[in-house]
């Protein structure tokens, strides 16, 4: 999985996340009915940056993704991404019936 662009590289299922992510960025913009134009404009980014966004290009940097989110007011739903990790407080949680036994 190493290569000069690397970071482009991702396992399918995680480039169909992050496609998924794209599409869904992309409808925010729809039902607010923003242009790409206006969001670039917004962001301070290139107009073909935000297309990459859109199409969940994995060579944008996360934070281009962050700037998108909160041109829609939905940059706390990034803060939370990470701290719902379910599988960590389950590990967590193990550990602490373990110690009580």
């Amino acid at each position: 999985m190493t290569s000069v662009a690397g970071h482009k590289k991702l396992f399918p299922k995680q480039k169909k996340i992050l496609t998924t992510f794209g599409e869904d960025l992309f409808l925010a913009m729809k039902r607010r009915e923003f242009t790409k134009s206006l969001v670039a404009e917004r962001t301070g980014l290139d107009p073909k940056t935000i297309t990459k966004v859109f199409n969940g290009d994995p060579g944008v940097a996360i934070g281009a993704y962050l700037k998108v989110m909160a041109v829609f007011g939905m940059e706390s739903n990034f803060a939370d991404m990470a701290g719902h990790d379910e599988l960590g407080s389950k590990l967590q949680d193990m550990k602490l019936l373990e110690k009580k036994r």
